[in-house]
């Protein structure tokens, strides 16, 4: 069946937003590559200065390539498995720090043949990776979870009946209108055509997917930054990276421990260990 053109803009739309938080990436891996290069660690500061910051240049890139994907692995463990997202980064960044280390010995050692390196070398150079390689992806953490917008605050007004100021008229009454329903601020963030009927947030890495009853749509933005301009929406933070509206959930599916609840849209947001008892007291199941 032919999909419609909403449709296809709905899978369009998140391109843009993943294509520049690609190049950011790759703009901050440089400024590491070429701050590791001028600095030279490791013993790197005795060669020349344009192999240092060629080699760490080489190498910044090739980090991001083998350690970037790890965020994947842990979103889908933090998710599938309800563990704590440090300790999955701490396994991931033990597990990529392997295959940078091969890489690095492998480049390294050029031109060929490149030598099997002893025990000894082996694990010295894997803690220096692994010492680099943490510390990069400590930074991108920090920086996805300080990232977010600034949403000004609204000019000031005089409490009703306050006194006008003095040698100034009073204002004529305004004419009666129909007052309109306030709608969550959010929502003057997203397309028209995804409407207001907001179903959940999902945190994916520097950004926040709305979804709508229908679509969703990527912001750049915080995940408690989004909650708070929900203005106290009638739903509540089920995980680390969702929030879920009460009046979404159609039915609550458990595999053994894990306990997700599904949405329309075939959507279904994990939900946390320790939030499972407090749902429940709060009558979500």
């Amino acid at each position: 069946m032919s999909e419609t053109p909403e449709q296809v803009a709905d899978q369009l739309r998140p391109q843009a937003p993943r294509a520049r938080r690609i190049l950011i990436d790759l703009a901050i891996m440089t400024v590491i590559g070429l701050f590791l290069g001028f600095i030279g660690p490791f013993g790197s500061i005795n060669q020349p200065l344009t192999l240092r910051l060629v080699s760490w240049l080489m190498f910044a890139y090739i980090g991001y390539v083998v350690y970037a994907p790890m965020n994947v692995v842990v979103d889908w463990a933090e998710r599938a498995l309800a563990l704590p997202r440090w300790g999955l980064w701490v396994a991931a960044c033990l597990v990529a720090t392997v295959p940078m280390t091969a890489a690095v010995w492998t480049i390294g050692g050029l031109p060929p043949p490149v030598r099997m390196p002893t025990m000894d070398e082996a694990l010295t150079s894997y803690f220096y990776v692994l010492l680099i390689g943490g510390g990069v992806v400590a930074l991108f953490n920090a920086i996805a979870v300080n990232q977010g917008r600034t949403v000004p605050a609204p000019p000031s007004r005089k409490p009703s009946g306050a006194p006008a100021d003095a040698g100034q008229p009073a204002p004529a009454p305004a004419p009666a209108q129909t007052a309109k329903p306030s709608q969550p601020r959010l929502i003057e963030r997203l397309p028209a055509a995804l409407g207001s009927d907001v179903l959940a947030l999902e945190m994916e890495d520097h950004y926040v997917r709305v979804h709508t009853a229908l679509g969703s749509e990527l912001l750049l933005m915080r995940l408690r930054d989004a909650i708070a301009e929900l203005d106290d929406a009638d739903g509540r933070q089920v995980h680390r990276s969702w929030w879920v509206a009460r009046g979404a959930v159609e039915d609550v599916v458990r595999d053994g421990r894990n306990v997700r609840l599904k949405l329309p849209r075939e959507i279904e947001a994990p939900v946390s260990r320790a939030q499972v008892s407090e749902l429940k007291d709060a009558g979500w199941f």
